[in-house]
């Protein structure tokens, strides 16, 4: 209030009461605060509507606000009701030679997909998997990064197994029991290879091993039998309220799978069957396809069959079931989908009634899934961005949230480790990277000085031609003149602060288009601007020298 009322007393007054403010003590200043005389109630019911990054800024203002923000309890409440966004991963990849860095796209919940980077993703990173905010990464180095992506905080773990061989970031997974209220990291561990002590089979697994996020080591299980590593890298895994789940091979079922289930309290192993419909194949058409994807928090499988020459192509419908009872095994189909040979197979993403699919074009695009008798059609395409040079078929999507779950409760366990080697951007590979964006940099720092150069060149212009126009006695020239002298001085666009963030790879892609079109508008402006002061003295000087005749 006294901040209000400040700019509305005379200077001493002003004066005195801003040394006054100062001089009180920081309790004093907290507890006259407005806001602190509400309901302890009322105070937590506002901060849960508001975003993590407010809060965070919120936690510094004073010790009953860190206090609460920080508090467990909040941070569980607050995580109930955070808005839900779509996580769109491109690894690390090499095109024609020139390294891509990995990178993250968020899509909120208008379907806008953002433009900074998330800064706890290093230029190598594979990303294994996404929990209440939490993203697990897996890094070259000897160890695991979890991290919050919304706060920054990062955690390294040591990794279960030292240099191992044909090691895979798609065999480990992340998941977290809402009654044991634990996180654990799991991994597939492939059988050994007989003779060698680091290489392990990359087809088969019969033990996975288990981490508790504050726990002193990695635990081994043995699975019920030896099951498919190649189901879980070609179909994927998911973790659905403290179960993971994922395919593994049944040749005497309908479908030739079965889903595997293990719980992350009790750590027990169990399957579900598979719908007992048999697929009306296309004939001619190849082998059948199935991923295992999580829906509105239920288990659903998408199947769809493969274009006998070219694989990586899907032919007919493709089918979304959904897991209705996980008793008693009941499924119920959910989408039926007439998928178009243009896309990359998956699906990768359905959420909030819409599926997000790849084109071959390098686009992304989002539909709508209306339809009536499981029979869906594709509505209201949007095209949400253009991913390229990223790989369409190697993208990865999740569900998450920006939360405020803490990881320093966690740095001093036992497998906490720092990197041994360097990583992400202090990598040498990366220098040519950094020094592109850094020349970047400069040609927008160097456009702006050219602008407010040109700017300045037109307005002196402008005067000096002004003060001419006294010299010319005839009243139809000298009213053209000063029209056109109207129209010198260049309408460019606003200057606006370049972002102190790194922008993610869709923004520098659209921002490198921005800075062409900006050069290339700037250069045509100034050289119309040039000519018009060319036209304009040509003018005078025809004038100055017909009344000098006359």
């Amino acid at each position: 209030v006294a901040k209000d009322l400040v700019p509305r007393l005379p200077q001493e007054t002003r004066l005195f009461t801003m040394a006054s403010e100062e001089t009180k003590p920081k309790k004093q200043r907290d507890e006259e605060c407005i806001i602190n005389g509400l309901p302890g109630e009322l105070i937590e019911r506002i901060f849960l509507k508001l975003p993590v990054s407010t809060l965070l800024r919120c936690t510094g203002v004073c010790e009953q606000w860190h206090k609460l923000i920080r508090d467990p309890q909040f941070v569980t409440s607050h995580l109930q009701d955070a808005p839900q966004c779509a996580v769109l991963f491109f690894p690390q990849e090499s095109v024609s030679g020139e390294p891509h860095p990995a990178d993250a796209i968020l899509i909120d919940e208008a379907w806008s997909p953002s433009t900074y980077a998330v800064p706890v993703i290093g230029p190598d990173d594979f990303l294994c998997g996404s929990c209440n905010g939490l993203l697990v990464l897996y890094t070259k180095s000897s160890t695991l990064k979890v991290a919050n992506f919304a706060t920054g905080e990062c955690l390294h773990l040591e990794k279960p197994v030292k240099n191992l061989r044909g090691d895979h970031f798609l065999f480990y997974n992340f998941g977290f029991h809402p009654l044991s209220k634990e996180y654990k990291i799991t991994h597939f561990l492939g059988d050994p290879v007989v003779g060698s002590t680091r290489s392990h089979n990359n087809s088969r697994f019969s033990v996975i091993q288990v981490y508790t996020l504050g726990g002193e080591k990695w635990r081994d299980i043995k699975t019920p039998e030896a099951l498919s590593l190649n189901c879980v890298k070609n179909s994927g895994a998911v973790n659905i309220d403290g179960t993971m789940c994922w395919l593994i091979e049944d040749m005497v079922a309908n479908w030739q799978h079965a889903v595997m289930t293990f719980d992350l309290s009790g750590e027990s192993f169990a399957r579900i069957q598979l719908p007992a419909t048999v697929h009306e194949d296309c004939a001619g058409g190849g082998p059948r396809r199935y991923w295992i994807r999580e829906i509105d928090r239920k288990i659903c499988i998408a199947t769809a069959q493969a274009c006998p020459s070219l694989p990586r192509r899907l032919v007919g419908m493709l089918q979304i079931w959904e897991l209705e009872n996980k008793t008693e095994q009941r499924w119920s189909l959910k989408y039926n989908i007439q998928y178009s040979p243009d896309y990359i197979p998956g699906p990768n993403l359905v959420h909030r009634n819409k599926i997000i699919l790849q084109r071959r074009d390098g686009n992304l695009y989002s539909y709508e899934l209306l339809g009536e008798n499981f029979n869906t059609k594709l509505c209201k395409m949007a095209n949400l961005l253009d991913f390229f040079p990223h790989k369409p078929d190697n993208m990865q999507s999740y569900i998450c949230v920006k939360s405020l779950v803490r990881l320093d409760v966690y740095k001093k366990t036992a497998i906490a480790r720092r990197p041994k080697q360097r990583e992400g951007w202090e990598l040498k590979k990366w220098e040519a990277w950094e020094h592109q964006l850094s020349d970047y940099e400069k040609l927008w720092t160097r456009l702006h000085e050219e602008e407010h150069e040109g700017i300045a060149l037109a307005e002196h212009s402008s005067i000096s031609f002004n003060g001419l126009l006294p010299r010319i006695l005839d009243d139809a020239i000298r009213q053209d003149i000063g029209m056109k002298i109207n129209k010198i001085c260049p309408s460019l666009p606003d200057q606006q602060p370049r972002p102190l963030r790194r922008l993610n790879c869709v923004a520098q892609k659209q921002d490198r288009e921005n800075l062409s079109a900006r050069l290339e508008n700037y250069s045509s402006i100034m050289k119309a601007s040039r000519e018009a002061s060319k036209s304009i003295m040509s003018m005078i000087l025809s004038a100055v020298e017909n009344q000098r005749g006359a």
